[in-house]
């Protein structure tokens, strides 16, 4: 692999560098230096408040173009919705992922280029945003520029991201294709956990346990807490009493994985005589091309599946689904003529055209908001969450009048016991654990519990902090 012009030798020994998903759930971004070479482990975006958001518009810590590689750990977008503006600043090495996320991530590379045009372009039209003229982060030709790199490696096969450097994948049980990163270099093993799924996924098998390892870097979403038990008639109450009313039932809902698990279960209850035979419209072009890569998968079985569905040609079907292509079908969504079931991401309403359908609901008490995944501080579904009575979208504020309800069973995300299940199951004790990819709260809770069950260095890692590995 050819060297970029102007290198430096770069640390003798490996070094562990945190870029983002260090004090905060998003912008996930590590990166491995040892000699001239340098791997990035996941190229997220940041989310949320705006103080983040800022963060994808500064320049990447290091030259872009002296990176040799990226690895991603899956196709969720603050892992992998930097890699359009990491390549526009010169990246131009391969970026390796499992086969099934570098078939996902095209999708979410695309409809985030297409997202942040389409913002863009309506704030110029509306007169809204502070910046003169508004511009997207990067553009679709960007996102095609990113598309092009994505290398596809089976798991457990170990490939080669750099001279020195070994990557292999092992299944993480989050969405499809998600994955625990084995990073050897130097003579080191750091084992990145991604984001780590949950025992009962309906979907996917459960993470497989880690491999023995020298640095353990280990995410903390849930680090401070335990899923409550299921509750299976939340949802469907939620979805009977709003149709009682009149209202519609709008869902922020995360387009890769969390639509899919949602219709999933909307199938269960309308079979089931568990909710009305009411419309149920899908309004997200990213959501409804992941659902035809989670179709095949299912139908195939793919790679860490918990099973098929054989002989289903539409296992995502509740009965009266309609997907929503076009920007007037989106808006006309906004009116339907009988109660319906409006799914559209992103799943914490931080953008996208969820955020269209909550300003023409939440007015009306008739409606209610499902709120299925996490929501991360300073995003609209934290605030939802939080009892807000007013938000601010597109321009303007929107009193919340209507009914908001949260239904945790969608999560999968693993808790807080079911991360440490997954630590206890480490067959090595790590030199070091680095916590990240939580909230302050979050991460430390965890780390303590490493700390006391297992006795472990347990680090909250900090932004910007280079650690050695050796």
């Amino acid at each position: 692999m050819s060297e970029a012009p102007g290198r430096d030798e770069g640390p003798a020994t490996p070094i562990l560098s945190f870029h983002g998903a260090a004090g905060g759930v998003t912008g996930s971004r590590f990166l491995v230096e040892c000699g001239a070479h340098r791997v990035l482990v996941d190229c997220g975006l940041f989310q949320g408040p705006r103080d983040w958001r800022r963060r994808n518009w500064e320049d990447f810590p290091v030259d872009p173009a002296t990176i040799d590689a990226v690895v991603l750990t899956h196709a969720h977008l603050d892992h992998c919705g930097y890699l359009p503006a990491l390549a526009k600043h010169g990246f131009e090495g391969p970026v390796f992922a499992t086969e099934d996320t570098a078939e996902l991530v095209p999708v979410v590379l695309r409809d985030s280029a297409h997202l942040q045009e389409e913002d863009a372009a309506y704030a110029r039209e509306k007169g809204f945003s502070k910046h003169r003229p508004p511009m997207a982060l990067y553009d679709t030709a960007d996102a095609e520029v990113a598309v092009r790199l994505l290398r596809g490696v089976p798991y457990g096969r170990p490939v080669p991201p750099a001279p020195g450097f070994t990557v292999t994948f092992h299944p993480a049980g989050h969405i499809l294709g998600s994955a625990t990163v084995e990073l050897g270099v130097g003579g080191r093993t750091v084992l990145f956990s991604g984001d780590l799924g949950r025992r009962n996924h309906p979907l996917f098998a459960p993470p497989a346990p880690p491999v023995p390892c020298d640095v353990l870097v280990v995410e903390s979403t849930y680090g401070d807490r335990r899923h409550p038990p299921p509750n299976p008639d939340r949802l469907a109450s939620a979805i009977r009493r709003t149709v009682a009313r009149g209202g519609d039932v709008v869902i922020p809902a995360f387009a890769i994985d969390r639509t899919a698990v949602v219709l999933l279960e909307l199938r269960r209850l309308r079979r089931a005589g568990q909710i009305p035979d009411v419309p149920v419209l899908v309004d997200s072009p990213m959501a409804m091309s992941a659902l035809e890569i989670y179709r095949r998968a299912l139908i195939e079985g793919g790679a860490g599946m918990r099973e098929t569905i054989g002989g289903d040609d539409n296992p995502f079907d509740p009965g009266r689904l309609s997907l929503l292509h076009t920007v007037e079908e989106s808006r006309a969504a906004n009116e339907p003529s009988v109660p319906s079931v409006i799914v559209s991401a992103s799943g914490m309403a931080s953008g996208g055209r969820v955020v269209h359908h909550l300003a023409a609901a939440l007015p009306d008490p008739r409606n209610t908001v499902v709120l299925v995944g996490f929501q991360a501080v300073g995003t609209r579904g934290r605030d939802l969450l939080d009892g807000a009575r007013q938000l601010k979208m597109l321009g303007r504020y929107v009193p919340v009048r209507a009914e908001v309800v949260e239904v945790t069973d969608f999560s999968v995300h693993a808790d807080a016991d079911e991360l440490m299940a997954w630590l206890h199951s480490e067959p090595a004790t790590p030199d070091a654990c680095y916590v990240v990819h939580g909230e302050p709260d979050s991460a430390r809770a965890l780390a303590d519990r490493v700390r006391s069950e297992l006795h472990w260095l347990a680090v909250v890692a900090r932004d910007g902090e280079r650690v050695r590995i050796d």
